[in-house]
């Protein structure tokens, strides 16, 4: 699945990075992923080739299973289904990485979830039904047995694959975003117990003593009463008798 080491919501990264496409195919689930959509093809393609037959004595075609066309239509629809949702699911899986809203990649994980569980079962159906219908069949002639062998095996494989699906789906879904851890800046812890470094150790503080100063008395200063600037009685400048001369 995803690689571990970087943050993730549901199984897949979160939004803003670029898609490595070397990364996306080397992840297991994608390996898985092909491999169903692979088997699934075998499984269709070897019974819509070489699944029917025309018995001795009739013109129409039947299921080389036994002669059971509700087997071969059961294979068909099975395979076929699967193959869509494979190639469905991988474009899912390239885009759930650029999905920013977390209810939606819940949905598109719950969908991959229900559908892997219920294609491992339906795959399981198709295994007994057309191993059962194979068990049967007693008049081989013409009968391509190689196809009818490669479609009971590969519909066997079909089961581990899905299976293995289901369970990455639900590794997947089980990655709520509370497990969503980022990294954050802590300080270090102070150390109580620990000496102050040299640089920084306080000085001890001796105070000194305060000494009141004496101070020598001084004489009494009579109090010398000050003419005012400004007199009231302005003396004439000149003599005392000047007048003005007249004309």
């Amino acid at each position: 699945m995803e690689g571990t080491g970087a943050a993730s919501v549901y199984g897949a990264s979160l939004p803003g990075g670029g898609f490595d496409v070397q990364k996306f195919v080397r992840q297991p689930q994608t390996i898985v992923r092909l491999l169903s959509w692979l088997f699934a093809l075998v499984v269709f393609a070897c019974i819509t080739t070489e699944g029917y037959i025309n018995p001795v004595f009739s013109a129409e075609a039947k299921c080389i299973f036994n002669q059971n066309d509700s087997a071969c239509h059961y294979a068909v629809g099975i395979g076929v289904i699967a193959f869509l949702a494979c190639v469905g699911f991988l474009l899912l899986d390239v885009y759930l990485p650029f999905m920013s809203n977390t209810q939606r990649r819940k949905y598109a994980l719950m969908a991959d979830l229900g559908f892997s569980g219920v294609w491992t079962f339906l795959w399981f159906v198709c295994f007994c039904l057309l191993a059962s219908q194979w068990g049967q069949t007693h008049d081989v002639r013409g009968i391509p047995q190689d196809a009818a062998r490669a479609t009971v095996a590969f519909s066997f494989f079909s089961i581990a694959t899905w299976g293995i699906l289901t369970y990455f789906a639900l590794g997947r879904f089980r990655r709520s975003p509370n497990d969503v851890t980022i990294p954050t800046y802590t300080e270090q812890p102070t150390d109580q117990h620990s000496p102050f470094p040299p640089t920084y150790a306080p000085t001890s503080y001796n105070p000194t003593p305060y000494t009141p100063t004496t101070y020598a008395a001084y004489p009494n200063i009579p109090d010398v009463t000050q003419q005012s600037p400004f007199s009231t009685n302005l003396q004439p400048q000149g003599g005392v008798g000047y007048q003005p001369p007249s004309y």
